[in-house]
């Protein structure tokens, strides 16, 4: 019989990855993308949405399919792995699926369609019914488990895959696994963007009832493709979750705040280590002090017989200490993420409502659907990275001090950030122009192109390929190793946040200004347009303040293995 070992060197590799793993990843993408974009027009159209309310719930949703992953991803890391994760995540996917195609096939689940009538003054008035509780319930059911199950799959998929190239003393598979990431993104955006045309056009042109059918069919089929490869998938036992072990610090510190430790100081590196005389190198960073005391050693915390832990929500390594300190060292930095997801999300919504008012024709027979706008977005984030990686970072580490670091390629995207919004409140400007003197219904067309709406998601695509990248580099090299899992959960949670505050900035302009009626060519989108790039300027600033102030911890080096460095880095 096959050893342990023989049997775990079997599974793995390119053969499990590509025909498996991949297969998951197209198939769900092209469903979960397609749905979350037209999300709004499904709700202005079919529910009878207020516009404005509808990209409210698109922003909120949003930001439930952000945080869900990095809560799934905490369950994986401590408890289960990627695998079962995975699973579930497609279960729930296809619940969600099922769940829209009924909305869309069963007229009792829809309100009524909307009655347009003859009003006061010979205008054209609209009556539209609100779906009653029941259709609610079922279209929000359908919503929490659409976010569960991009919980589920999001970075688990991921994770997966990365482990089937894991191997101790294996730089051939650490080299085939980055290779893997290169492929799963490749895989990703591309079923993005099948999903945001192809499944688009269906569900907006064709019919609601076979769109999200389709999505139904492709998410089975990627459910089917990851079960078919279990037997194959290399399944690594959880190491625990990094959350835990800094909350053990934090709740440390916090019960030895008024301790009398004395003069003489003992620091606990764990019970390995001989550390009965303390030394000055043994001391924690100076960084935070506060947190030092969560490794000082008080009698009976630690056990006589192997000087073990006895108490671990009193007692932490240095190390762990150290690890936390990393962690709120990067928390200015990642704070400035949530203005940029908070313009981001804002433009990304009112944008699809902007494209529902405009001139959508391209040619005699074809019409770009609303949410297909945003493509534009993902197109122009991959030719912005491939570039960027391609040439124009290698012209500039071949200069010398123009070298781009993590730091640089965020504060470029924040410039962009600016750049876009401005952009934005100008064609804004220019639609509201010519929406003056048309029809009074709201559903008039305003004579002016989609394409219009290019230019500011072009922009916003590229400000995306610059700041999302540049965060996870540098979140991904300032944390220690055992903290890589949260590294890459932090700009998913700036974006969640960003959602969220999103929303809620919306609401806050409709109750405070008139900016935002129900009829968006009535509106003063532009003064928003305008609001959101002072804002986003202002946050520049205060990226602009945190970057010069910080000083790089680990950045440099090849292969995880990095050189100490202490110099500021100069973004200006």
């Amino acid at each position: 019989m096959a050893s342990d070992h023989e049997n775990h060197t079997k599974k793995g590799g390119w053969i499990t990855t590509i025909p498996f793993l991949a297969g998951s990843v197209v198939g769900l993408g092209m469903a979960m993308s397609a749905t979350s974009s037209n999300l709004i027009v499904y709700l202005v159209h079919k529910y009878n949405v207020k516009a404005i309310h509808a990209a409210q719930i698109s922003n909120v949703v949003r930001g439930c399919m952000q945080l869900a992953p990095v809560l799934a991803a905490a369950l994986s890391d401590a408890f289960f792995g990627p695998y079962p994760i995975a699973v579930a995540g497609l279960i729930f996917s296809l619940l969600s699926f099922v769940l829209f195609t009924l909305t869309a096939a069963l007229p009792s689940l829809l309100p009524p369609p909307c009655q347009r009538g003859a009003g006061g003054g010979g205008a054209t008035a609209t009556s539209c019914e609100p779906p009653n509780a029941a259709q609610s319930a079922v279209l929000y059911t359908a919503l929490c488990l659409l976010a569960a199950g991009n919980g589920g799959t999001r970075y688990n998929m991921a994770a997966l895959g990365a482990d089937q190239f894991a191997g101790e003393g294996q730089p051939r598979r650490r080299r085939q696994g980055g290779g893997f990431f290169s492929c799963y993104f490749a895989f990703l955006y591309a079923s993005y963007a099948t999903g945001d045309t192809v499944l688009v056009y269906v569900q907006d042109g064709v019919s609601w009832a076979l769109g999200f059918g389709v999505c139904v069919a492709t998410t089975g089929l990627a459910l089917a493709a990851l079960l078919l490869g279990s037997r194959h998938y290399r399944r690594p036992v959880p190491k625990g979750s990094p959350f835990t072990a800094m909350a053990r610090v934090a709740v440390a510190a916090a019960r030895k705040a008024t301790v009398d430790l004395g003069s003489r100081v003992q620091y606990y590196h764990g019970c390995n280590r001989d550390d009965a005389v303390p030394r000055a190198d043994q001391a924690p960073s100076d960084r935070f002090r506060f947190l030092n005391r969560a490794a000082m050693v008080v009698a009976g915390e630690t056990r006589e017989e192997d000087g073990s832990v006895a108490k671990p929500w009193r007692l932490c390594t240095v190390q762990q200490v150290e690890d936390v300190k990393s962690v709120v060292r990067v928390l200015p930095l990642w704070s400035s993420g949530i203005l940029v997801s908070v313009t981001v999300n804002a433009q990304v919504s009112l944008t699809v409502l902007q494209a529902l008012t405009m001139d959508r024709a391209v040619g005699p027979r074809f019409a770009v659907p609303a949410a297909s706008i945003t493509v534009t977005v993902l197109a122009a984030f991959v030719l912005a990275a491939a570039l960027f990686d391609r040439v124009a970072a290698p012209l500039c580490a071949a200069a010398g001090k123009l070298a781009i670091t993590p730091l640089r390629r965020v504060g470029l995207g924040h410039a962009l950030n600016v750049a876009s919004m401005a952009v934005a409140a100008l064609v804004e400007r220019r639609r509201i122009g010519a929406a003056r003197g048309r029809a009074a219904a709201a559903a008039a067309v305003v004579p002016m192109s989609v394409l219009w709406l290019v230019p500011q998601l072009a922009l916003t695509g590229a400000e995306e390929a610059l700041h999302l990248p540049g965060n996870t580099a540098l979140f991904y090299g300032e944390l220690p190793a055992s903290l890589r899992g949260t590294a890459t959960a932090m700009p998913p949670l700036f974006i969640a946040a960003g959602s969220y505050l999103s929303a809620a900035a919306v609401d806050a302009v409709r109750r405070g200004t008139t900016w935002l009626p129900d009829d968006l060519n009535a509106s003063r989108l532009d003064c928003v347009y305008w609001t959101l790039a002072v804002l986003a300027a202002v946050n520049l600033g205060y990226f602009l303040l945190c970057a010069t102030t910080y000083k790089y911890n680990n950045y440099g080096g090849d292969d995880g293995n990095v050189k100490a460095q202490t110099q500021t880095d100069d973004v200006s």
